[in-house]
């Protein structure tokens, strides 16, 4: 606008300069939001991966939990000096 009124060449430079700055603020702005989309697709797919995660552990702890019925009478796995 003031290059218009001005018609001079700092006008004229500093109304590019200005739409220059606008230019690049929009380019980030717009990364900014292709950023915080697929930011957000990974919060997602973390979010069902705790889900899945979560019911492997549930589904797992029993296994871990279960009590050695006869851990006296097993047979321990390996070379051991005395069994020969």
């Amino acid at each position: 606008m003031a290059a218009m009124v001005l018609h001079s060449d700092r006008a004229v430079a500093m109304s590019v300069y200005v739409v220059r700055a606008f230019m690049e603020m929009r380019d980030k702005l717009m990364a900014n939001a292709a950023i915080l989309k697929r930011l957000a697709e990974i919060d997602h797919r973390l979010l069902e991966h705790d889900v899945v995660l979560r019911e492997v552990v549930e589904r797992l702890q029993p296994l871990l939990d279960a009590p050695d019925e006869d851990g006296k009478n097993r047979r321990k796995i390996g070379f051991h000096e005395g069994n020969r």
